[in-house]
């Protein structure tokens, strides 16, 4: 184990106890973020310009940044998979405490690794005519010159990877944070290329540049609720470490209405990196208009951090004050779970569909964390994985179902509801595995999902919050008839004819019909058969998965 000692040698520090770091426990985050400073620097150097100020790259620029994100990534998840399993002696706190690197943090890290990897598989995937799912030129007017001049050279936005590398660094420290400062610095960290990777979709420019906009100001506010409560939390108990906020909340003073107001803006900002009611306005327009493989990260691994963070300060910061926050957290997943569910009946975009589950399923999520239970604990645990997992393959789904323009080229994704009619007829392969994330999104049996469901509405009633597990399960079952809806619309509806296909592009600007089974360089597919994968597993099986979050569960307790 490697560990160096910083301290300055000056009279005026020497009674400062020094700052010890392990850089071992450390490793996989900053593997990651050393991959994503690399890759900016390899961009950097890499591109040159010609006359015209097009930028040109060279051929291996996007191949070495494709390899070095997913080695990266990789290389995170088995170091924390191995600290997990043979290093258990060298968990414990770093930095000072402004790291916590326990079982859960590295089986948090794990989680984000893996759908991570899965993810960037369907972001480097493109088309055997070299179109991916991002704008050539991100800082392009929409239909300018410039524009037309990059896609005609075309030319592949590579500075997406080294973003989604400092994005997926912040995921990773986010959850292991053991101070307010780290958790804020881990959450931009987590939050700005995200602001810029939702406004890089190739096709629908200004659709993904309007939700980029919404993205960054909704953000920015939920930041600064989480800076507000952080500032109240520190007023209160003098420590912007968790452990001694844990301690300062166990010993009943009279700042106790200031402490609960802290909490709560802190709880506002993690709120809205969930998506929970009433801070999820920002979700249905953000999923929409990203490019697609950014929507399946961003949904997967968002969640598994900030429900991370969510879990850390219920169950070990602040116990204390269980009695006052659970009518937050109740009203919050209430809320959610009835909000998500209702809109999402009328949805005719399968990505809003898909935003307003999400929605739904935060808040079943959150029946696990407000149950206050090892149970619920170790539920939400098996959730977010099982649920992550499921979103990347369902995005990578979408992400192959294509808009043909009149002259046969292919365009951006058809996500259209009326444009998915007869989708089982002409790609019954593409449209059963669709079909089998819809099952497990609505916790039918043998899929993730359902054990999922089972797992956090059995802790809400074990645990007294039948009312939560109750709400769930009505939700669950109106939640079925969207998902059936699009089953019955690929499987059972003729396939839509030129006229209404036609109508379900006039908002695109589009003229044309529908392509199936895009030619792709394969790696989108192998996501998808990925995550079909673990969804199916671990609906047959999911024993000892839940056995391994119980484990977790006990040793946070």
């Amino acid at each position: 184990m490697s560990t160096l000692t910083l301290g300055l040698l000056t009279p005026a520090v020497l009674s400062e106890p020094a700052i010890s770091i392990d850089w071992t426990t450390l490793s996989p985050v900053l593997i990651v973020l050393g991959a994503a400073v690399a890759s900016t620097l390899i961009e950097a150097v890499a591109s040159s310009r010609r006359r015209d100020r097009v930028f040109v790259q060279p051929p291996f620029l996007r191949v070495a940044q494709v390899a070095l994100s997913l080695l990266a990534v990789a290389a995170a998840g088995l170091l924390s998979l191995q600290l997990a399993l043979y290093s258990r002696d060298a968990t414990g706190f770093n930095a000072n405490g402004a790291v916590v690197i326990d079982p859960m943090a590295l089986y948090l890290q794990l989680a984000i690794a893996a759908c991570g990897l899965i993810a960037l598989l369907v972001i480097a995937d493109r088309t055997v005519q070299g179109d991916d799912a991002f704008a050539p030129q991100a800082s392009a007017i929409p239909g300018s010159d410039y524009e037309h001049k990059a896609r005609a050279r075309s030319i592949s936005q590579t500075d997406v990877y080294p973003l989604v590398l400092f994005s997926i660094g912040g995921m990773m420290l986010f959850p292991a944070a053991g101070d307010l400062i780290t958790l804020f610095v881990a959450l931009e960290v987590l939050s700005l290329p995200l602001y810029l990777l939702v406004g890089m979709a190739r096709h629908r420019r200004l659709w993904s540049q309007e939700a980029s906009l919404k993205y960054f100001l909704l953000g920015a506010f939920a930041s600064a609720f989480f800076l507000f409560g952080a500032a109240w939390v520190y007023g209160a108990t003098g420590s912007l470490k968790l452990t001694e906020i844990a301690t300062a909340v166990a010993a009943p003073n009279g700042l106790d209405p200031i402490l609960f107001v802290g909490v709560v803006g802190i709880l506002v900002g993690l709120f809205f990196k969930v998506g929970a009611v009433p801070f999820h306005s920002w979700t249905p327009d953000v999923y929409q208009g990203a490019p697609t493989p950014i929507t399946g990260f961003m949904a997967a691994c968002t969640k598994i951090a900030a429900f991370g963070v969510l879990l850390r300060i219920v169950y070990s910061t602040v116990p204390s004050l269980i009695a006052d926050l659970k009518p937050v957290l109740w009203t919050v997943a209430i809320l959610t779970m009835v909000v998500g569910t209702v809109i999402g009946l009328v949805q005719k975009d399968v990505k809003r569909l898909l935003a307003y589950s999400a929605i739904a399923h935060a808040g079943f999520i959150l029946t696990g964390v407000a149950s206050l239970s090892p149970e619920g604990l170790s539920g939400s645990l098996f959730y977010l994985f099982t649920y992550g997992v499921a979103t990347v393959g369902g995005f990578g789904v979408i992400a192959l179902v294509r808009e043909v323009d009149s002259e046969g080229h292919m365009r951006g994704e058809a996500t259209g509801l009326d444009q998915w009619r007869g989708l089982g007829r002409r790609s019954p392969l593409l449209a059963g595995t669709f079909a089998i994330f819809l099952l497990s999104f609505a916790g039918i049996p043998l899929t993730s999902g359902f054990v999922a469901k089972f797992a956090v509405f059995a802790a809400a009633f074990e645990a007294g919050a039948w009312p939560l597990a109750i709400v769930g399960l009505a939700c669950s079952a109106a939640a079925a008839f969207f998902y059936a809806r699009v089953i019955v619309a690929m499987f059972f509806e003729a396939p839509a004819t030129e006229e209404a296909v036609t109508s379900g592009l006039a908002e695109g600007g589009l003229d044309g019909g529908l392509g199936i089974g895009v030619r792709t360089l394969g790696l989108t597919q192998i996501a998808i058969a990925v995550s079909l994968g673990f969804t199916l597993v671990l609906g047959l099986v999911p024993g000892w998965f839940l056995s391994l979050t119980q484990g977790l569960a006990e040793l946070l307790q």
